[in-house]
């Protein structure tokens, strides 16, 4: 399908999950699907297409429980969005947690560090650049202490090497030793953003030793970096794109650590599941993910759920 005529509406919802199998959406942005969904009603408008629905935060949550997605775990990654973040986490306490870190692409544009990636994107800064990734840490250090029931993980913080360039590849790893070093002052587990960089990541987290309790986001590595997480006791949390076409090593992965180790996420409102990719991403779409790892473990999904449920609440202590 061409780009000017791809589906641009919602997924439909999935089959909720039994009763007894609700699960926790392991990073997941929520605060940004609005803003993202009013971007796929504006290219649906212009090219004829019937409007895309724009749902706030509350609405969404909504629509998550209806299917069993019980809670979320909210991910800031920005400056400006640390306390947005928070925010949301502070009016829906019954249902949302925080992870809070400086991004790593984030990271080498404070102070203006940047280098283009792979990606062949352009710089782009913007006025919170200006201040230093010192401080924009301290800024992370500050909620997390501030807020502790909200904030159960540090993170999204690792290493990109799309966005990135190589040039720009040792302020980035000491930018990911640093969220280390808080992890481990503030006994918080980590989620770690992988892009590119598996080599690089594994090297640091070894080097420097990792956070007792450590999470690859959106896991992309392969079965033999599975190997390597299971000797160290990581967890691998799984997106949408495990369900993709030609990810096989994602998906076996999650047998290689076990079912006590691993996730389930979103990172909504991106990487939405197999056969909506494209669309909006919503925590409402998790069982979509869990039907993609139940088929690949061959177990049935609600005994995944439920996995991913224990694992989730033993992790981060909610």
């Amino acid at each position: 399908m061409s780009r000017r005529h791809r589906d641009r509406s919602w997924a439909p919802a999935p089959e909720a999950l039994p009763a007894d199998a609700q699960v926790i959406d392991n990073h997941t942005h929520i605060e940004s699907v609005p803003a993202f969904a009013e971007e796929m009603n504006r290219q649906a408008l212009e090219r004829d297409q019937p409007p895309v629905p724009v749902y706030d935060v509350d609405e969404i949550l909504e629509q998550a429980k209806a299917v069993g997605v019980e809670g979320v775990i909210e991910v800031g990654c920005e400056l400006p969005n640390l306390k947005v973040a928070v925010q949301v986490a502070l009016d829906h306490p019954d249902c949302v947690h925080n992870a809070l870190a400086i991004h790593p692409n984030e990271a080498v544009l404070h102070g203006h560090r940047g280098v283009p990636g792979p990606d062949g994107l352009p710089l782009k800064y913007q006025p919170w650049h200006d201040v230093s990734f010192e401080d924009a840490l301290a800024e992370v250090h500050r909620l997390a202490t501030t807020y502790p029931e909200q904030v159960v993980a540090i993170g999204e913080t690792g290493m990109d090497l799309f966005r990135t360039g190589a040039a720009a590849m040792e302020i980035q790893r000491e930018a990911f030793r640093a969220h280390i070093a808080l992890a481990k002052e503030l006994d918080l587990p980590m989620q770690i953003h992988d892009r590119d960089a598996h080599r690089e990541v594994v090297e640091t987290l070894l080097r420097d030793g990792s956070p007792e309790r450590t999470v690859f986001h959106s896991y992309a590595g392969d079965t033999e970096m599975a190997e390597i997480a299971r000797e160290h006791g990581w967890y691998l949390s799984f997106s949408g794109t495990s369900s993709f076409k030609g990810n096989e090593e994602i998906r076996n992965s999650a047998a290689i650590v076990g079912l006590d180790h691993i996730m389930v996420e979103t990172d909504a409102p991106y990487l939405t599941p197999m056969p909506y990719r494209g669309r909006t991403n919503a925590p409402y779409m998790i069982p979509y993910t869990l039907r993609a790892l139940a088929d690949t473990m061959d177990l049935p999904i609600g005994e995944i759920a439920k996995a991913t449920r224990r694992t989730t609440k033993a992790v981060y202590g909610i």
